[in-house]
């Protein structure tokens, strides 16, 4: 397996689910199995309105949009 960095392909994209980091890197086989699991991990759905706070409520995340973010290889990151 390899490693793979996720990002949005815009930095200021507001369904980033990590503002504090830029990119997570995953392992898969390849990147269609990377962006698969970051899509599991953070679906970055919204939790409706502030009057109607319903979880999965819409369907503002990346997975409608599979341009909106880079999977890119890159090397074993550093452990914490």
């Amino acid at each position: 397996m390899a490693w793979f960095a996720v990002s949005p392909r815009d930095s200021a994209d507001p369904r980033w689910p990590l503002p504090d980091r830029a990119s997570i890197t995953l392992k898969a086989e390849d990147a269609e199995e990377a962006r698969s699991k970051f899509l599991e991990a953070y679906p970055s759905r919204p939790f409706g309105t502030p009057s109607s706070p319903v979880p999965d409520a819409g369907d503002a995340g990346f997975a409608q949009d599979p341009d909106a973010l880079t999977v890119a290889p890159t090397s074993v990151p550093p452990s914490p």
